[in-house]
């Protein structure tokens, strides 16, 4: 076998601008990669770097050839536990990287089986949930525009943002519109743990369902404090990365949310899927804001999952990639009918 490799960067503009309490980004910088056999069957994955996490996307190009070679020198798309053990040895850091070119390997392997991920993995195709949709922090009015045109288009569970001093008022606003969806909201770390527990208590009232990185990742103790006082549920995002990190939060937190692009590859997201659950946690998967070269990869772990927020690529203007289908916002992997991941050029 002899395997050829590539990659490409990206700019893809999102259709609105997206602010979060760390900031606001109107476009997603992904890295793409490709992983060709001899009989020209190609296995696509994407990085969707992190700044907060350390990640550009000129640190994903920089690296990437050395991960590349790795592939190259194991000329095994089936041996992925080889590759991310050696990648990881080459690049210890770079997890976004690390995905990209996990998930490639990932896709080759199932497309030279003929078959779709799940099924590569032996998951059952009915067992899959219904993603969020994020509605960004804005003016007021706007999000309420947002979560109209999210409901108009058939999402049935809504993820928000907060991090503001009218962070009531915000989901106020989006219950009068919307009283019947799912719904969660994300602090990005912006809370002090003494408002979040007043903030949260306060939020009872609107029938979340739980309340994602209400403290900074590094206060541990805050994120213990805020758990214990809490009257919802509470997700680590921020404050779970690693593998290594489920241990730390077990008992901060009732959901341990791991992410592609934080974790370095799909061997390393079921080991982090299992760890958590092994420690009595629920578990969410989500994402940055990506395109399908990615996403569609993420959308196999549904039947492993309890929540589903992978809709990086539904917030973009226009995603080249096509993937799993997701009508209103349900992840349908039994109505996949290609091999691999799913992501295809479109």
């Amino acid at each position: 076998m002899s395997l050829e490799t590539s990659f490409e960067r990206r700019s893809l503009p999102l259709e609105y601008p997206f602010t979060i309490a760390r900031g606001t980004q109107t476009e997603s910088e992904v890295v793409t990669v490709h992983v060709e056999d001899e009989d020209g069957r190609v296995g696509i994955g994407g990085a969707g770097p992190a700044p907060h996490y350390g990640e550009t996307p000129a640190t994903v190009e920089a690296v990437l050839p050395d991960l590349l070679a790795v592939v190259e020198a194991v000329d095994d798309p089936h041996n992925l536990a080889r590759i991310e053990r050696r990648m990881r040895e080459t690049v210890e850091r770079n997890p976004a990287a690390r995905t990209a070119v996990s998930i490639a390997c990932h896709d080759l392997a199932a497309k030279r089986l003929d078959v779709p991920l799940y099924q590569y993995w032996g998951l059952d195709p009915a067992d899959t949930l219904e993603t969020s949709y994020t509605i960004g922090i804005d003016d007021t009015e706007s999000m309420r525009e947002k979560t109209e045109t999210a409901l108009e288009r058939g999402y049935g569970r809504l993820k928000v943002k907060l991090g503001t001093d009218r962070d009531i008022e915000i989901i106020r606003t989006i219950r009068s519109v919307a009283p019947n969806v799912d719904l969660f909201v994300d602090a990005n770390e912006a809370w002090a743990p003494r408002e979040a527990v007043r903030k949260i208590e306060r939020l009872t009232e609107f029938d979340l369902e739980f309340v994602e990185q209400p403290v900074p990742a590094e206060n541990r103790e805050g994120l213990r404090f805020v758990y214990e006082r809490s009257a919802l549920p509470i997700a680590a995002d921020e404050s779970c990365v690693t593998l290594e990190d489920i241990p730390q939060i077990a008992d901060r937190c009732d959901i341990a949310n791991l992410k592609l692009m934080k974790c370095g590859g799909l061997r390393e997201a079921k080991r982090m899927i299992h760890t958590a659950r092994a420690h009595g946690l629920e578990v969410m998967c989500g994402c940055m804001t990506e395109s399908n070269a990615s996403i569609a990869a993420a959308a196999h772990l549904a039947p492993l999952l309890d929540y589903a927020d992978i809709d990086g690529s539904l917030l973009l203007a226009d995603d080249p990639y096509d993937g799993v289908p997701m009508p209103d916002g349900r992840v349908d992997l039994a109505a996949l009918e290609r091999p691999g991941t799913g992501a295809a050029l479109e």
